[in-house]
């Protein structure tokens, strides 16, 4: 096969969108699903090594690796610098340019890692821990194995092959945690936590270039690129602004408080948002691809966004209920009774963790609506509030940090973004707060009934009365849902959803 034919069929296969537009609804909707399933696998999975995990290293491992964790962490965002999400969201792409894109991330995942290595002693210095030298040189080895597949890896998002993007997440997750847990089993302590991130990001580009054989070609000039740089640098401009307020509660806790402190602080952390991140993660990287292609439909986009919407609040709010009105029992069973001290933090982050999802969706309106730059602005406004609220809970200890975090968030942060999202575009401010109140209500009234159920009942703590505690909320939750007219309407769009999802006719694409 000639050259031009192999670009040809590979420009047709990875580049075009106009084939997903004719059954954008229930592409979406099998997505959604095929994505959500392995996120249920992928919470099997991280609950039972996190068990395991937990009972065999210490909170000061944990709190090590935490430690390293808030600076790799920052300069891994410049690795991508925003440029795979412009992959996904653009409506033309070409080769040429993905190809220019590919080596501007190798570029930028070599900098960071000597730039990582670099400041190693640095990172040991200001935590007062010689051996933070080691993690933070070992762990930036990261940054180029993953830099490799950015730009493959988009370009699977863009074409939405969920079951591929599915398998190598779960296959990477599965090698991440056999290898952290063997080495923990043999005594590498927090060595193990950094070999298992290690395993996850090599499996990951591994199986990322095999799924997708689009090959780079060598980068060249004049392939309009900028504009892709440009919008990709907004949305890293708010992502570092964002970091930092969503990891400074980590730098300073590890600093005033130590690794001990630390360790529990994210451990509960980790644990309250493994729920939202198996709904809330998935279905980003269905709902951003599809609303990409649905902007030039104000309305269909506006149904299509609400919809996900109900969704995420169904499926999200009872399990931050169930684990707010279980903590304790929670934290017992999963963590083991060393982790005790982690309970108080963990309900005070489940009160974010109820609107968390709702909040994390406004990303996918402005960056599908091509708004990285009213996303950059936004990160100046709220990356200071959230920023002092920490500070002002840190004296005293994580458990101060967690209260002032929630307070902020809930009755300030979150607000001021629906108001800052809804000025413009195709929804509104209203549209957020008629959407989630039914939600919100029936959530509340859930976890009255859980918190009832444990105060008037003699059963004992563990994995049954959990359950138990399950279905009450699920109950409780159906029934208000069903008693409000905007409920019903709700869990009806469910079932259609579910029809549309086995029908063999062609779904519209305004769905």
């Amino acid at each position: 096969m000639s050259t031009p034919n192999v670009t040809t069929s590979q420009r047709e296969q990875y580049f075009r969108t106009d084939h997903l537009k004719t059954n954008l609804g229930r592409r979406t909707a099998r997505g959604g699903v095929v994505a959500i399933v392995s996120q249920g696998l992928k919470f099997v999975f991280t609950i039972g090594a996190t068990s395991i995990m937990a009972r065999l290293l210490t909170p000061a491992d944990y709190g090590l690796v935490g430690m390293v964790a808030f600076v790799t962490g920052f300069v891994s965002m410049y690795k991508d610098l925003g440029l795979s999400t412009a992959t996904i969201q653009k409506s033309e792409i070409s080769s040429e340019q993905i190809s220019t894109l590919f080596w501007v991330n190798i570029l930028l995942s070599l900098s960071i890692t000597l730039f990582t290595v670099a400041i190693a002693p640095l990172v040991a210095w200001f935590y007062k821990e010689p051996q933070l030298i080691s993690i933070t040189m070992v762990t930036a080895l990261g940054f180029v194995i993953s830099g490799l597949a950015v730009q493959h890896e988009a370009l699977l998002r863009r074409q939405m092959r969920y079951f591929a993007l599915a398998s190598i997440s779960l296959a990477s997750m599965a090698m991440g945690y056999a290898v952290g847990i063997f080495f923990a089993w043999r005594g590498f302590r927090y060595w193990a936590l950094v070999l298992s991130q290690l395993g996850v990001a090599t499996t990951t580009t591994l199986l990322t270039v095999i799924f997708c054989r689009w090959m780079p070609g060598l980068p060249r000039r004049n392939t309009g690129v900028r504009s892709m740089i440009r919008f990709g640098g907004n949305l890293t401009g708010f992502t570092t602004i964002n970091y930092f307020s969503r990891n400074l509660d980590n730098l300073l806790i590890g600093r005033v408080w130590g690794a001990q402190q630390l360790g529990l602080y994210t451990r509960a952390y980790q644990l309250m948002g493994l729920p939202i991140e198996q709904i809330n993660e998935p279905l980003s990287s269905v709902a951003l691809p599809s609303l990409s292609r649905l902007t030039e439909s104000p309305e269909s986009y506006r149904r299509a966004y609400l919809r996900m919407l109900e969704k995420i609040a169904l499926l999200t709010m009872p399990g931050v209920v169930l684990m707010i009105a279980t903590s304790d029992w929670i934290i017992r069973i999963v963590l083991g009774p060393q982790w005790t001290g982690t309970t108080r933090i963990f309900v005070l982050l489940g009160i974010t963790g109820l609107f968390q999802p709702i909040a994390n969706t406004t990303g996918w309106l402005l960056i599908s609506q091509g708004r990285t730059n009213h996303l950059l602005k936004w990160g100046f406004m709220s990356g200071p509030l959230i920023m002092g609220a920490i500070v002002v809970g840190l004296p005293w200890g994580a458990v101060g940090v967690a209260a002032s975090y929630a307070f902020a968030r809930v009755c300030i942060v979150d607000p001021l973004l629906y108001w800052y999202v809804g000025r413009s575009g195709p929804v509104r401010t209203s549209d957020f707060y008629k959407t989630i109140a039914p939600f919100v209500l029936a959530a509340v009234c859930a976890l009255l009934a859980a918190l009832a159920f444990r105060r008037w009942s003699s059963i004992d703590s563990g994995i049954w009365t959990i359950l138990i505690c399950g279905i009450i909320i699920a109950a409780t939750m159906f029934l208000v849902l069903a008693i409000l007219p905007a409920g019903r309407k709700a869990l009806y769009d469910v079932k259609s959803s579910s029809l549309l999802l086995f029908s063999k006719g062609r779904a519209p694409v305004e769905s």
